[in-house]
């Protein structure tokens, strides 16, 4: 038993069936370094929320176990009998309560507070805590949301899409411009003779991610897609689609020249646009003025923090770091079509019985 145990048991035992009687208050300033730029920045409902640690149970160097924290843990323990905890019971709850301190200080010596992870967990409790906490979907009424979306209807419209299928060669060290565009020529002939083999000319020859796929790009607005040469966009939009549930294969445009080399396009089929009401679109209103509104918290909150905080930055050294920027994998496995048969980006089952076959 350790030596702190026996006067725990008589202090337990005047808290009785720790029922407590702490109240939820704001909490003292006096240990927290940004307090008064957190005035600034958060809601009376956020300081509201913190908790008064209630009386002091255990010390553990600095740390200390309050009444508060004790019966939180001590609610989670199943009695062995009765409905209530016995005094041994409660010694368990706060010598495992002890244990953490001293853990949380062990860490704290390790450094591990310094961890990049551990710091984001701590940023990601504290925003809940100030920032997070402040907003309900409660907060915003549905005149509120009609004045949003009235304001930003198009933000709610489904655009529309065409099924782009393409055929990529690519200029190389080894393979000089003209004989790039002849290959594509060669190709291009191939598909119309046989457009039903497109699948299988674009799988065979195409030098792009969608290669694997028979050169099925997927659904693409005419805004474009990420990795995705927007030239090749604007040349589907500007074709006259198919429709596979005719059988009818889409228009194929002439061989053309982009950034990455020379191209084949089909449009192989179209959604139009779609416009939506309210009512349909309701829920996606109100997770935009929702996000918008904790985003305007998140920046005055930082930038209360802000104050009175000395920060530098060294712009010399940060231009000799090079770093290359990260691409959204535009292949297989990232595109439409490869989520199941319900996704929108789905190929059409009836594509492969294209007119001509």
């Amino acid at each position: 038993m350790r030596i702190w145990k026996m006067s725990t048991l008589v202090l337990l035992a005047t808290i009785g069936g720790c029922d407590g009687d702490s109240t939820s208050t704001a909490t003292s300033s006096s240990n927290n370094p940004f307090s008064s730029k957190q005035k600034a920045g958060g809601s009376e409902a956020a300081k509201a929320a913190k908790v008064d640690p209630g009386d002091t149970l255990a010390n553990v160097n600095d740390l200390t176990v309050g009444s508060t924290e004790f019966e939180a843990a001590a609610a989670r323990k199943v009695p062995k009998e009765g409905d209530v905890l016995s005094l041994e019971e409660k010694v368990e709850v706060l010598e495992r309560l002890v244990d953490e301190k001293l853990l949380y200080l062990a860490a704290l010596d390790q450094g591990l507070d310094k961890d990049p992870k551990v710091q984001k967990v701590m940023i990601n409790t504290l925003l809940r805590q100030e920032v997070y906490a402040n907003v309900r979907n409660s907060d915003f009424t549905d005149d509120v949301l009609q004045k949003y979306f009235d304001e930003n209807q198009t933000d709610f419209v489904v655009p529309a899409k065409v099924q782009i299928m393409r055929i990529l060669i690519k200029v190389k060290d080894d393979r000089s411009d003209e004989e790039a565009k002849s290959k594509a020529e060669e190709l291009r002939d191939e598909v119309d003779d046989h457009p039903d083999r497109f699948k299988e000319i674009a799988g065979k020859h195409s030098e792009d991610p969608y290669r694997r796929r028979g050169g099925d790009v997927g659904f693409v607005p005419l805004s474009g897609k990420p990795g995705l040469d927007q030239a090749v966009v604007d040349m589907a939009f500007s074709l006259k689609p198919g429709d596979p549930a005719e059988e009818l294969f889409g228009e194929v445009s002439a061989v053309f020249k982009s950034d990455e080399g020379y191209n084949i396009v089909v449009a192989a089929n179209k959604r139009k646009r779609v416009e939506r009401t309210f009512q349909q679109m309701k829920g996606s209103v109100l997770r935009k003025v929702k996000n918008e509104k904790l985003k305007k918290l998140y920046e005055d909150y930082v930038g209360a923090l802000r104050e009175g905080v000395k920060v530098e930055t060294h712009e010399g050294l940060l231009e000799s770091i090079e770093v290359k920027a990260a691409r959204r994998p535009a292949g297989p496995g990232m595109g439409p079509g490869r989520m199941g048969g319900k996704h929108p980006g789905r190929p059409p089952a009836k594509l492969d019985k294209l007119k001509g076959k």
